[in-house]
């Protein structure tokens, strides 16, 4: 890695791209509750920190400089690539956007987003219909909006990490858990036995690789 100059205070670009990631949640989830809601400004939040560090303010760097100058002398540890923390906590050198936690991170968000979006669209025919959302991804798990919500957390965390988002990742892993707890309560309700089988056989938040690859058409069996 050679050094680059500082890409921050950017705060015009900052507001762009939260606000461009915001709008892609709002559309794929199209939130109607006072919980969706919740679920939407909980994930605005972190995106709204994730990019004040990115192109604003760098927090974590400025705590972390001097570890990462120490760390990598010929990095400025003020420069955007120095923003990538993983290369310098694994001691891997080379372009930051190659190294396996930025890869990953891309595909995680993009699964995330496609998960919300086609959750929601069983959910709204489901919703429109009166009966219980058990197809698509949601004949693999219970919570696919929940899911792609915290896939996109995760890519994002691995794609930039920051101390704050790493301390907002697990608490709003723990209210998405909550909500979709207070959720499962409310469609029992609803459905009585039927969601109580349903429950039963589908995973609430991690899907069983078996049924997955098996059951191709998306369907309860």
């Amino acid at each position: 890695m050679t050094g680059n100059p500082p890409a921050y205070g950017l705060w015009f670009l900052a507001l762009v791209n939260a606000g461009i990631f915001i709008l892609f949640a709002l559309s794929f989830f199209k939130p109607t509750t006072a919980r969706d809601w919740r679920s939407l400004g909980a994930f605005s939040a972190f995106i709204v920190a994730l990019f004040v560090e990115m192109y604003g303010f760098p927090l974590t760097l400025y705590l972390l400089a001097g570890w990462v100058g120490n760390r990598f002398p010929g990095l400025d540890p003020l420069s955007h690539d120095a923003g990538h923390i993983w290369p310098a906590l694994f001691g891997w050198s080379g372009d930051p956007h190659l190294n396996p936690f930025h890869l990953a991170s891309y595909v995680l968000i993009g699964s995330g987003f496609w998960l919300i979006a086609a959750g929601w669209r069983v959910l709204h025919e489901a919703q429109r219909a009166g009966s219980l959302a058990t197809t698509g991804p949601y004949a693999h798990v219970r919570h696919p909006q929940y899911v792609g919500f915290i896939l996109v957390l995760i890519g994002f965390f691995l794609h930039w990490p920051t101390l704050v988002t790493g301390v907002m990742l697990p608490i709003l892993l723990v209210m998405y858990w909550r909500l979709a707890k207070r959720e499962e309560r409310e469609v029992e309700a609803t459905f009585g036995d039927q969601y109580r089988r349903y429950a039963s056989d589908v995973p609430a938040f991690v899907p069983r690789l078996g049924r997955l690859f098996n059951n191709k058409e998306g369907q309860i069996e």
